[in-house]
């Protein structure tokens, strides 16, 4: 019975909800497809169905000859516009008492010149400025503490490092005059530093100096007009030296050549060999930037005021690599190590890019000569920019201190390998001309800055470094500038008559090219000439600064293995590797100036060539002492959870380093809050 009595409810309330449902419909009932029609006119007839309608129109066949083609003057628009239904208005116009301003004027959808109106130059708009500005900034501190004695070695206050290669860097100043220009794109800042530019190499010509005469390793200073082929430290070459050929070994840092697999696993035969292998430096650190710039070329340009070509290379280095041991000499092998290497190489080319098939043409060709007999001319008002303007640094401390020993069994430990790469590539496309005319000054310049910095003073100690085989050099320092320009320096001529003509008619839109210009034999083969005319003053500049500053001063305190309980054999192998640094700086500056062999000159022509190179070696006998707050306790014992000192019989690799700096202004070794 209650079963029954909730299914009426069920019912009752199902019927209910239908009943709302078709409410809100605004019906009872479905209309089961019944639409009640409404009465409708019928459409009247259409006109054409009427046989009496009649035309007066003949449709014709399709006439492919019909042609018409809008001139320039159609589109720009020019000369005086001839309203819609001219008979018409010239009907209007003549009754007595009418007023043409009351009538509307209607106009083709484009403009159509009157027949007697005067033809006018269209003028389009050239292309504008391009500035970049990049800064690229690696900082990395990796500065590793690391105890396998659990002895509990006070650190030792490695800052002083941090001084030197400040001192060294600003040592260095005299190589590089022009590393403290900030950046700017301004007239006033552009034109300060080309002053700056010429006054300097007028100084150096007028005096004769080739060296600064502060007596360093490298010492080398040459300027003029033009500075041709590649100079090495000093010293005119005819080879350029390779990069490859001189990178140091970086040991157990190097990058695997090949990958391994997931699937690969190591295999070992025979026990375990007593062995430790430490790598301390391997640190790579470069500055990378290459720009071709095209800005504005032609085969002819003219230049009513002067004319500003500067080309300088600045590079110096600094280093001190000063290793210490407790008997002097480090290790068996510390007097056949290569040493820190350091080049200054500078290359100074020039090139010319003439198409050889004109001259074929020209040579070849028979009957009257072809000359241009239309222009189309495009103008900026005002001064044309492209500065390219790159400033490159990398900062990086490698201090690592460790307490080390063998174990009987494979230790590999590297705290070094570090990588701080900054790369920059600009690739400027301009616009192409005939002929350009610029109607202010043009500047020329292109200027490399660069500065490496590396103090890499080891300390090997111990009872233990007697044996071992301690590779505490090989470092590479290395500045490589190059500065290529595209166009010959006799190609500048005096400027002749009909360029001042070509731009009064420009000014005065005059549509009729200059005879003068029309008849240079420098466009002759050409049906018409793409002229661009730059009111103002043209500037191409390309700025190009890299420092590198690498601090990798390491302290290893190898301790005998007869100082731990069952160390194990009496033949263990232990190489130290300190050196192995690299610091690079390599920058290129393709610049085209012309691609052809004329540039008419209206002012002065200056050309500032300037090449300073200057290496630096320092002897530092600074020795780093105990900081003054030592670590804690909890400290050591955090770090060493092994205080017996015994080292069983498992491999053990601890790797510290190979940290990755790409362009990243922030420490990027994650470990270095923890054992720094």
């Amino acid at each position: 019975m209650h079963t029954e009595r909730i299914s009426d409810i069920i019912a009752h309330f199902i019927g209910y909800f239908d009943a709302a449902v078709e409410d809100a419909r605004m019906r009872i009932a479905y209309t089961e497809g019944k639409v009640a029609l409404d009465s409708r006119d019928d459409a009247p007839d259409l006109a054409a169905l009427d046989p009496d309608f009649a035309s007066k129109l003949l449709l014709k066949d399709y006439d492919p000859g019909v042609r018409h083609v809008l001139s320039d003057e159609d589109l720009a628009g020019g000369g005086r516009h001839v309203p819609f239904g001219t008979d018409l208005q010239l009907a209007i116009n003549s009754l007595p008492g009418a007023d043409a301003g009351d009538m509307p004027s209607h106009h083709l959808p484009w403009d159509v010149p009157a027949p007697d109106a005067p033809q006018v130059l269209p003028i389009f708009i050239g292309p504008g400025s391009a500035i970049s500005h990049i800064t690229q900034v690696n900082l990395l501190q990796d500065d590793d503490y690391f105890d396998m004695t659990g002895t509990g070695a006070p650190p030792l206050d490695m800052r002083f490092v941090v001084e030197r290669v400040t001192a060294y860097a600003n040592e260095a100043e005299a190589y590089t005059p022009f590393s403290g220009y900030e950046r700017t794109d301004s007239y006033e800042g552009l034109q300060a530093i080309a002053d700056d530019a010429h006054t300097l190499k007028e100084d150096l010509a007028e005096s004769g100096t080739t060296s600064l005469g502060i007596g360093n390793a490298v010492d080398f200073v040459a300027a003029g007009d033009a500075i041709e082929g590649t100079v090495v430290n000093g010293a005119v070459v005819e080879e350029v030296p390779v990069l490859d050929d001189f990178l140091p070994d970086r040991g157990i840092a190097a990058p695997p050549e090949e990958p391994v697999s997931e699937g690969d696993s190591a295999t070992q035969t025979g026990g375990p060999e007593d062995s430790l292998e430490i790598g301390a430096g391997a640190n790579m650190v470069a500055n990378i930037a290459g720009v071709t710039t095209t800005g504005i070329i032609a085969p002819v340009s003219a230049v009513m005021g002067d004319y500003h070509q500067v080309d300088m290379i600045t590079q110096a280095y600094v280093y001190s690599d000063r290793d210490s041991g407790p008997e002097g000499p480090l290790g068996k092998s510390a007097a056949e190590d290569a040493g820190t290497l350091a080049f200054n190489i500078a290359t100074f080319g020039r090139s010319s890019l003439v198409d050889p098939a004109a001259d074929t043409a020209s040579d070849e060709s028979s009957g009257d000569p072809v000359f241009p007999t239309q222009w189309r001319v495009s103008v900026v008002e005002g001064d044309v920019c492209f500065v390219q303007w790159i400033e490159q640094y990398n900062f990086v401390t490698d201090n690592d201190q460790m307490v080390v020993t063998t174990t009987g069994c494979e230790t590999t430990i590297l705290t070094g390998g570090n990588s701080a790469i900054n790369f920059a590539g600009l690739l400027g496309l301009g616009m192409q001309y005939d002929l350009v005319i610029v109607g202010g000054d043009v500047l020329d310049m292109n200027i490399i800055s660069q500065l490496s910095v590396l103090y890499d003073n080891d300390w090997v100690v111990g009872s233990g470094s007697g044996g071992a085989d301690v590779r505490s050099g090989d470092n590479l320092l290395w500045n490589e500038a190059t500065i290529h320009n595209v166009g010959a320096n006799d190609r500048f001529e005096t400027m002749p008559d009909y360029i001042p003509e070509t731009i009064q008619a420009i000014e005065d839109r005059d549509p009729g090219m200059p005879k003068d210009l029309a008849h240079d034999a420098n466009f002759e083969g050409y049906e018409g000439l793409n002229v661009l005319y730059i009111t103002g003053n043209l500037f191409d500049v390309t700025f190009i600064k890299q420092i590198n500053v690498v601090g990798d001063a390491d302290h290893v305190d190898a301790v005998a293995k007869e100082v731990l309980a069952g160390a194990g054999a009496e033949d263990a192998t232990v190489t130290i590797g300190t050196g192995g640094n690299a610091v690079v700086n390599v920058a290129e500056i393709v610049d085209y100036d012309s691609f052809g062999d004329t540039t008419y000159l209206g002012g002065n022509l200056y050309s500032d060539a300037v090449l300073i190179q200057g290496g630096i070696i320092e002897d530092d006998d600074t020795q780093p002492q105990p900081v003054q707050n030592g670590l804690a306790n909890e400290v050591i014992a955090f770090l060493d959870d092994d205080a017996g000192g015994d080292g069983g019989t498992a491999d053990g690799v601890i790797n510290a380093g190979h940290d990755l700096s790409w362009s990243n202004a922030t420490p990027v070794d994650v470990m270095q809050t923890a054992v720094a």
